[in-house]
């Protein structure tokens, strides 16, 4: 990572990294996926590879369409894989670097975390982590022009998240998108009622009824959940599929939800 720019940690292994190979991926991920439904404040995305989890993480980030030109702003919000620390990392880059191109980070929005103990800035936690980056090609094909306010997720407490989620909400030019697979490496059957049971808990805004072996992304996902509880969002389960079902064999799966989170009764 230099001075500036986050490098792509993970093209040509979690998704393409020929721009336009990316781009045709993308696209048709997208184009498979309705677009009818709530235009979501915030959504809950997988980030596994594309070929397992790109078809689930598309059929929410298709309704983005109808308000692409409206959004401004991400604050995305992912699990660290590689690196342990405590609290919320920021990093210290002014962009992030796709195949597709450059994505500014919005400097001004990190600068209101000051202050906050549970945020620092972090970027080790950045440099090789993939739960992020996956999410961005799918933001820059859709989004005409925004900024990024990314966040790695270490060992933190739901409370935590929601107060960061708080002070960066914004408004309809702002989106929250949350990164997180849900249960690993059971068989087929036991992962579908395990992610079945972990969708009815995000749908019906129960964090308190997350475990450790349901999310990955858990502490993030617990995080959104108190803050839509406490503005009295409305919560969606888009798409239920695991590594099964799109691209791995029955034995040993990886579970993938996607969901969005409305204003009550938007369309």
């Amino acid at each position: 990572m230099s001075a500036s720019v986050r490098e792509p940690a993970v093209a040509g292994l979690f998704y393409p990294a020929e721009p336009e190979v990316l781009r045709h991926m993308v696209e048709d991920f997208l184009s498979d996926a309705p677009t009818a439904g709530m235009l979501p404040k915030a959504i809950i995305v997988p980030h596994a590879g594309y070929i397992y989890s790109g078809p689930v993480a598309a059929s929410v980030y298709a309704r983005l369409a109808a308000n692409n030109k409206l959004i401004r702003r991400v604050v995305l919000l992912g699990p660290s894989h590689r690196v342990a620390f405590k609290g919320l990392a920021a990093p210290s880059v002014l962009q992030f670097r796709t195949p597709l191109g450059i994505i500014p980070i919005d400097r001004g929005a990190v600068e209101k975390l000051d202050g906050m103990k549970q945020v620092i800035m972090l970027d080790e936690a950045h440099a090789e982590e993939h739960s992020l980056e996956v999410q961005l090609p799918f933001l820059q094909l859709l989004l005409e022009d925004f900024e990024l306010i990314p966040l790695v997720v270490g060992d933190a407490s739901g409370e935590a998240v929601a107060e960061v989620l708080e002070r960066l909400w914004g408004g309809p030019e702002t989106l929250i998108v949350i990164s997180s697979d849900l249960s690993h490496y059971h068989d087929y059957l036991t992962a579908k009622q395990m992610d079945q049971a972990t969708s009815e808990a995000i749908a019906s805004l129960h964090p308190e009824k997350l475990g450790y072996e349901d999310a990955c992304g858990r502490i993030p996902v617990k995080g959104l959940l108190l803050q839509a509880k406490r503005l009295g969002l409305k919560a969606e389960i888009v798409d239920l599929r695991n590594s099964g079902d799109t691209a791995g064999d029955k034995n040993r799966v990886v579970g993938y939800g996607a969901y969005a989170f409305s204003t009550q009764g938007e369309l």
